[in-house]
């Protein structure tokens, strides 16, 4: 569009969104290539494009919605619940969440600058494949025999985080990298997708602590439980998944 006197210092706004339960991501790329993104909410239904707005300013809005992202995405979220199900070691907890940073980070990174070109529907279906697996290994984890799973979460949690780094970068690209602070945005994105992993985990942790103590309850029934609750959902996912690309 064209806008006599730019959009500089100008209000975008979503007509009727404060009736909705809808939130909406507005990407605003000016004639010289640089890009503002930010998150519309019925709470606050609109923002002030800025004249030229710093590296500061680009880096809190990645970040924010790489907090949003990962705490709004429900199939990642349960893909680390079932890790933290998966191991009770507390040091080997800190591996598995380090491989899984460490692996996504790299294809996040990848997806994003247009490296690895892969389409996003497959990746999606293989995701909640990717959960299916380690629902099944949370519920087979009663069985004496030791397998690798069992042995090396780690490496389990670091393949499939190849895969979900895709899925995170694909959100990414969708949105956009400003062209002037393309490493700012990229950086704190991951950053804000692992601020909000760890406070999932964090919650969890501490959940789970607080019920073990005030009620006496069978762990491993309900490990089985959540394993089986959580193998279902991704199960109904894949099947809707491959549906749309078949």
């Amino acid at each position: 569009m064209r806008c006599p006197g730019g959009l500089a210092h100008r209000e975008v706004s979503i007509d009727g969104l404060s009736g909705t339960f809808t939130d909406v991501v507005v990407r605003v790329e000016s004639a010289d290539g640089a890009v503002q993104a930010a998150r519309l909410t019925p709470d606050s239904p609109s923002f002030t494009v800025a004249a030229a707005p710093t590296w500061v300013e680009t880096a809190r809005t990645y970040f924010l919605l790489g907090v949003e992202h990962i705490l709004l995405g429900i199939d990642h979220l349960l893909f680390v619940l079932a890790l933290l199900l998966l191991v009770r070691d507390v040091w080997m907890l800190v591996k598995v969440i380090t491989a899984f940073t460490v692996a996504h980070s790299i294809t996040l990174a990848l997806a994003a600058l247009g490296w690895a070109q892969i389409p996003q529907a497959p990746v999606e279906a293989v995701i909640a494949l990717s959960i299916m697996f380690v629902a099944a290994e949370v519920v087979r984890q009663t069985r004496p025999e030791s397998d690798l799973t069992k042995r090396m979460p780690w490496l389990v949690a670091f393949a499939f985080g190849l895969l979900h780094g895709l899925g995170f970068g694909g959100a990414l690209k969708e949105i956009g990298l400003p062209q002037s602070d393309v490493p700012a945005a990229l950086l704190t994105f991951n950053l804000g997708v692992e601020a909000g992993q760890l406070l999932f985990v964090f919650t969890v942790v501490g959940v789970s602590t607080l019920v073990r103590r005030v009620f006496s309850l069978d762990r491993s029934w309900i490990r089985t439980a959540a394993g089986y609750g959580i193998g279902s959902l991704a199960a109904v996912w894949f099947v809707q998944r491959v549906a749309l690309f078949l």
